[in-house]
């Protein structure tokens, strides 16, 4: 008896020594990872990838799912699992890691990392994230440890030798993962449903280090603010670069921005001070005036665009490029005579043939009475 102890105790202790040697992977199961980012959100998948082939070369193709890949739960005859779901794919456990908190068809998951298994089916699949992630394949499955479980439909695709996953669809707030391998694939959506929250927290952050010691910055995260129609931090930001002190600066940005802020709060008043501040400030160059000019344009304020282009003439008259801007005010008022007048001066001074071709056909439209913006 003591004997066969020693012998059990020595197996133990060369399986204990043998995780520390550098060998290939079992099976030549190579490991892969793929990362994606969800704007600020990382998704990692880590795995270990088998092949159609076999590693002694046999050909598995219309053997791997329902057979080399079991439909439903098995009993793996090892560990703890009795019903057992597949790995999603070789070796160690296949891990699924978010940063921060997202949803997986809907359903939340929180930030973290977790053992990615799978129950694969003819015609629908369980996806399943345990909070167990150091596993080896699927022998030691608990289903108390679920974080999650989901549905997913497979689908058709092109041929993969080697188990693969792909970010399939990509967007700063959304994705579609897929497990592909031989002719299938399991595609996954993940969402962010609060992605503006996590960039104003993020922001916030940023304005608390080094990055707050400088004007340019608050007005930045007031721009992104305005953009996002989140008006509280849009007026609180905006204030701090006109205003903070040691730091915050009037200027034409500064001020303007802040006019943004007021308008999105409802605080029409102050934004109306504020945008006239900024318009008649010393700072306001002639690029920023028709570039100012041209976001109300586009914004469909024609009649305030038209205002603006015309204080840039009076301010820095027959500057590039104030013609242009007062032809593309005047053409969007539909005075298209005026317009041409000046589409004409603007002419003249075009700094590069890409402009030049742009008012020759602009000069076009408004000789047929047409929309030079159009």
């Amino acid at each position: 008896m003591r004997s066969l102890l020693a012998a059990v105790a020595l197996l133990f202790a060369g399986f204990s020594s043998a995780q520390t040697l550098t060998l290939p992977p079992d099976g030549d199961n190579q490991h892969a990872t793929v990362t994606q980012q969800l704007g600020l959100v990382t998704v990692t998948i880590d795995y270990h990838s088998p092949d159609v082939h076999a590693p002694d070369g046999k050909d598995r193709r219309g053997n791997i799912w329902g057979k080399l890949v079991p439909y439903g739960t098995t009993d793996e005859a090892f560990g703890t699992c009795s019903q057992c779901p597949w790995r999603a794919g070789a070796n160690e456990n296949t891990t699924f890691t978010v940063s921060h908190d997202v949803k997986i068809e809907g359903q939340p998951l929180p930030a973290g990392s977790y053992g990615l298994h799978m129950i694969a089916g003819p015609e629908e699949w369980t996806l399943i994230f345990s909070k167990n992630n150091h596993s080896w394949g699927s022998f030691f499955y608990e289903p108390g440890e679920d974080q999650l479980r989901v549905k997913v439909k497979p689908n058709k695709s092109e041929y993969h030798e080697w188990l693969t996953y792909e970010f399939t669809d990509r967007d700063p707030d959304h994705a579609t993962a897929a497990l592909k391998w031989e002719d299938l694939e399991v595609p996954w959506n993940i969402n962010v449903d609060n992605m503006t929250d996590l960039y104003i927290a993020a922001l916030r952050q940023d304005l608390r280090t080094d990055a707050g010691f400088q004007w340019q910055n608050w007005e930045r995260a007031a721009q992104y603010a305005v953009q996002q129609k989140r008006a509280a931090e849009a007026v609180e930001f905006a204030n701090a670069a006109v205003s903070l002190r040691f730091i915050g600066e009037e200027n034409f940005r500064t001020l303007s921005t802040l006019a943004e802020a007021y308008e999105l709060a409802g605080k029409t008043a102050d934004a109306m001070a504020a945008r006239e501040k900024a318009l008649n400030h010393p700072t306001a160059s002639v690029g920023e005036l028709h570039t100012y000019a041209r976001r109300l344009q586009m914004a469909g304020k024609k009649d305030e665009a038209l205002r603006v282009f015309e204080l840039n003439a009076k301010k820095h008259p027959n500057e590039w490029p104030v013609n242009v801007g007062l032809a593309r005010g005047y053409s969007s008022v539909g005075r298209y005579k005026d317009a041409l007048k000046y589409a004409k001066l603007a002419l003249a001074q075009a700094p590069d043939p890409q402009t030049k071709t742009f008012l020759e056909e602009g000069i076009k439209k408004l000789e047929a009475g047409k929309d030079l913006n159009g």
